[in-house]
């Protein structure tokens, strides 16, 4: 497992934001909960370590939102697991939701202006 940086390096995941990124992971195909924060950790370089339980909670709101669907299945430890996939309305706003990140990520990027030009 890679090497846990310092809490201060972690940004904290906005709600809509976790929405976002597990909606991303499960385009991949089906997850089981600890996967999809495994595979979030993984890939952002450990920058985001997702609460277990914001993870659930997220979860479920997703799943009553009809964005993901659930169905109980099996690890690959051999245990019982509720695997999540993307259903075509989670699919439609994951593309409508990264949008609207990107803009938002572009606008503050733009205010903030290059690195080098910081005091």
């Amino acid at each position: 497992m890679p090497t846990q940086k310092p809490e201060d390096d972690r940004i904290a995941l906005l709600q809509g934001t976790l929405d976002l990124l597990i909606l991303r992971m499960l385009v991949f195909g089906p997850r089981h909960g600890q996967g999809i924060a495994r595979h979030i950790q993984q890939t952002s370089e450990d920058t985001f370590l997702v609460d277990h339980g914001s993870l659930y909670l997220a979860l479920q709101r997703l799943e009553d939102k009809g964005w993901i669907s659930a169905e109980w299945g099996v690890s690959d430890n051999n245990r019982k697991a509720r695997f999540y996939s993307l259903t075509d309305e989670g699919r439609a706003q994951l593309s409508v939701k990264a949008g609207q990140w990107r803009r938002l990520a572009r606008a503050i990027g733009l205010i903030l202006g290059p690195e080098e030009q910081e005091a």
